[in-house]
């Protein structure tokens, strides 16, 4: 059997503090009907004042490592767009907050496709004898980025952090990543963007835009956007694994929004009872969202041993992906 990164633990956190439809509803102009409506979502987590995304991102590692009863790993990937700071990276903090000090830590900007690109990352470093044990992180505080004013945005995201260790292993075994098909589109930036922090504002000298420090979506151009290309990067990458649309028993997609993933799964031909969804309660929480959904199917049952499991992303840049794996027997709880 040939090299590959397995799965082989699991962790998810999202931060205490619960934000209802019906809160945001007494500032803005929205209802619990309009929010579930169009987006699918009850409520969300946000973090407290003095709570950072590397925060979130330490628990959720240490629960992933709990999950596949290790020690440690020799490679840390965070997933972010909500960094603790611009520079440096959040990576190399939260590995010295784990105990892994003398490891390789790096970030990864793809917004929501980001927790497929880290992975495709952690399993090259597998595959390519790099590292023996990686541990890929989604992480986000996107409340500290949103405007509090915009309807369009504030209903929709939440705060929380995902992980998986990937192990070395055998190409044959439950949870090997089978393929990973990654895209991106750079003319399409600003359908999502956060315009100002950056040296495209710096360099143009003034004051900066207050408007510019928030993030901004076109949510139509968006929604057509995603659902083709994760329908497409989807057959892409099942083709690659030599699976049938039929032979999928889980799909994962990024929590966008449940009309977003109910399409993709029509645009796929999938039962949408097959979809995993958690959007729910937690919103959207970006690059920690697909393993923010597999920590929850994994606690509720949702996800079994062998179960053939395709997950799919769209995010900013813009950026898309996709990933095949049979999901392993780990321990829940």
């Amino acid at each position: 059997m040939s090299r590959a990164a397995v799965l082989a633990g699991v962790g998810g956190y999202v931060p205490p503090r619960v934000v209802t439809n019906d809160e945001l509803a007494q500032r803005l102009d929205t209802s619990d009907n309009w929010i579930r409506t169009r987006t699918g979502i009850a409520r969300r987590h946000v973090v407290d004042a003095g709570t950072t995304t590397g925060d979130l991102a330490v628990e959720a590692g240490l629960r992933a490592l709990k999950n596949a009863d290790a020690d440690g790993a020799d490679l840390v990937i965070v997933a972010t767009t909500t960094p603790d700071r611009p520079c440096p990276a959040t990576a190399p903090a939260v590995a010295a907050r784990m105990g892994l000090t003398d490891v390789p830590a790096y970030d990864v900007a793809a917004v929501c496709s980001g927790f497929v690109y880290g992975l495709q990352a952690g399993s090259a470093a597998v595959t390519a004898g790099f590292a023996e044990r990686v541990l890929v992180i989604g992480a986000e505080s996107f409340s500290t980025i949103l405007d509090p004013a915009d309807r369009t945005t504030s209903v929709i995201f939440g705060d929380g952090a995902g992980a998986v260790l990937l192990r070395a292993g055998e190409r044959g075994e439950p949870g090997a990543v089978l393929d990973v098909h990654l895209g991106s589109d750079g003319s399409m930036a600003d359908l999502i963007t956060v315009r100002g922090g950056g040296s495209e504002e710096r360099s143009r000298g003034g004051q900066p835009r207050p408007e510019d420090r928030y993030f901004r979506m076109d949510g139509k151009s968006v929604f057509f956007a995603a659902v083709r290309r994760m329908a497409e990067s989807s057959r892409t990458v099942l083709a690659r694994t030599g699976w049938e649309l039929a032979d999928v028993d889980r799909l994962v997609g990024h929590q966008a929004n449940t009309r977003i993933l109910h399409a993709v799964a029509d645009q796929l031909g999938l039962p949408p009872e097959r979809a995993v969804l958690n959007i729910e309660r937690v919103g959207n929480t970006s690059a920690a969202s697909i393993p923010l959904a597999l920590a929850d199917a994994m606690t509720d049952g949702t996800l079994t041993a062998g179960d053939r499991v395709l997950l799919t992303a769209f995010g900013g840049g813009a950026t898309w992906g996709s990933a095949t794996l049979t999901w392993p027997d780990l321990p829940v709880g």
